[in-house]
């Protein structure tokens, strides 16, 4: 790789961990106060752009992840799919290249939220904003029973979730599961200063929940089940014979 280049194109082309990008060079300098814009107006003191073999500017950070920094370039919102499972490692990314407003959008991941606000010596400003959360209780619930085979003779049974209940705040229940949030059944909508005990979720993921909940500093603290379902006379097929509900109660101090 060749020694790092003082002016840029309009139109840059990327390699970022191996990854390919074209954009514009407006967009990588967009937030002026950012690492990734240092790069590319040459302010930047360190050694941090060079070009591949094929010329295109090399960024030795995640490929796969850069997507959605280069989508928070452009449009200045977070867009995450409903079953975006790295939120952490997206967290230490918007650090490394300062964009506290995509912070703020993400929320610091639970345990990384004391003493982690400073990137290439230089503070983050705005991202311990993100360490005042609201406290409070949220309770998931799910009535589930559990996957036979054919004529009951599986000897693997599945876990089967018909659903899965939100109770709680509506601000914080908002906050945590966002988009995957139902509130079809609420006839209060749009008003947060109250408690639901009628949302549920547009999936029937139980970890992905819980690893939402946790990525915005909610902990486990308890839990109660029922058995399965008590059935006067022969049951309508084997599975009803294990229906069963759970509760777990999350709290954010």
């Amino acid at each position: 790789m060749s020694s790092r280049v003082a002016s840029f194109p309009s139109i840059v082309s990327l390699n970022v961990g191996g990854c390919s990008y074209t954009t514009s060079l407006s967009t990588l300098t967009k937030f002026k106060d950012s690492l990734i814009a240092e790069m590319f107006t040459g302010k930047s003191e360190s050694d941090l752009v060079v070009k591949d073999e094929e010329g295109r500017y090399f960024i030795d950070r995640d490929g796969v992840l850069f997507r959605y920094i280069l989508d928070y370039l452009r449009t200045g919102v977070l867009n995450l799919p409903d079953k975006f499972q790295e939120a952490t490692r997206l967290y230490d990314e918007a650090r490394f290249y300062r964009l506290p407003g995509l912070i703020a959008q993400l929320g610091v991941p639970s345990g990384l939220n004391k003493g982690n606000n400073f990137v290439n010596g230089r503070p983050i400003e705005g991202a311990a904003s993100t360490d005042k959360k609201q406290p409070g209780f949220l309770t998931v619930g799910y009535r589930g029973t559990f996957a036979f085979g054919r004529d009951g003779l599986a000897d693997v049974k599945f876990r089967k979730v018909m659903r899965i209940l939100v109770c709680g705040r509506v601000s914080l229940a908002r906050e945590v599961f966002g988009e995957t949030l139902n509130e079809s059944r609420d006839p209060d909508r749009g008003q947060s200063d109250r408690y639901s005990a009628r949302f549920y979720l547009k999936h029937i993921y139980l970890e992905q929940a819980f690893d939402m909940l946790a990525s915005h500093g909610f902990r486990f603290v308890n839990c109660c089940a029922s058995g399965t379902s008590a059935i006067s006379g022969p049951p309508e097929s084997e599975e009803s014979r294990w229906n069963h509900y759970n509760e777990f109660v999350f709290q954010r101090e």
